[in-house]
């Protein structure tokens, strides 16, 4: 059984129900944990009753350190501040033996559990940017990205996520100062700050806009590396920055990458059509998607 948890409000409804649906799809034992973070979000949710999902509103996950310090962060600095209290709250209030944080905006393609299997013996598994070198933020935005992450409810996998809870309670902002920014700059050097770190090494998995240069979408899914021709299967695909503006799709930075309009047939416009099945399957009158690159 794998256990999932992610975050977001009535503004990602449906890229959370995407990801539902993807992993329906790929993975065969899974129960995700889905945190609602406004009513709207929440009182939807729990209508839909899907299949293999807790739904928790804030209300039942928020503590007083996190009330404490919501007033002086945005509404996306809150949910980075969150992230890794989702994960603690999942892996205490559920008694799990470990859990794998999504960001809402990732589709698989494939079955998730290979990449948690890399985790072995090792506590805490961390997915690297893996920027290409031209789009290379690693020193402002970090090495590594929260997407994917999994953590082991062992002694040494609580304390390093009780660590990055702690960090992120004191200071979580969409800047970067003093080698931070946001939730993510921590972990930077977790691999010599902690031990039992995993790095992902299957290149199938944190595929997004800034490294889809660096790989060759082939059928059904299948991706090689360009530099060494190594074939493997795309795990999850990173929808970053996909936004719904007026009830349209955008994605004004698709197109700032290089080769991302090579993908955009192949990934975006399957995945922009998902999510409007997904809302007339479930009568979802709030949106009215339209592909604008069609």
């Amino acid at each position: 059984m794998n256990n999932f948890c992610t975050l977001f409000d009535s503004n990602f409804l449906l890229y959370g129900l995407a990801l539902h649906e993807s992993l329906q799809k790929y993975c065969k034992k899974f129960h995700l944990y889905i945190f609602a973070f406004d009513d709207e979000c929440y009182n939807t949710l729990t209508k839909l009753h899907l299949a293999d999902v807790t739904v928790i509103s804030l209300a039942e996950f928020e503590d007083q350190q996190l009330l404490a310090i919501k007033p002086s962060r945005t509404r996306g600095e809150y949910c980075w501040t969150c992230s890794s209290s989702t994960i603690l709250y999942c892996l205490k209030k559920f008694n799990l033996p470990v859990c794998t944080y999504l960001d809402a905006d990732l589709y698989f393609y494939s079955d998730p559990s290979i990449l948690i299997d890399e985790i072995k013996n090792n506590d805490v598994l961390i997915t690297e940017h893996r920027y290409t070198k031209k789009y290379d933020l690693s020193a402002t935005s970090g090495i590594y990205c929260v997407q994917f992450m999994t953590f082991k409810s062992t002694e040494n996998g609580l304390k390093i996520l009780n660590w990055w809870r702690d960090a992120c309670l004191e200071w979580c902002y969409n800047r970067f100062e003093d080698g931070k920014f946001g939730d993510q700059k921590y972990l930077d050097d977790w691999t010599t700050r902690f031990t039992g770190i995993h790095v992902l090494k299957h290149l199938g998995g944190g595929v997004a806009p800034w490294n889809l240069q660096q790989y060759k979408l082939r059928p059904n899914h299948q991706m090689s590396e360009i530099t060494t021709g190594k074939h493997f299967n795309l795990i999850f695909f990173h929808f970053h920055d996909i936004k719904i503006i007026n009830n349209i799709i955008q994605n004004n930075r698709l197109l700032f990458y290089d080769k991302s309009y090579q993908f955009l047939e192949s990934l975006y416009i399957p995945y922009i059509k998902t999510m409007n099945v997904i809302k007339d399957n479930f009568n979802l009158k709030t949106f009215r998607l339209k592909v604008p690159y069609l």
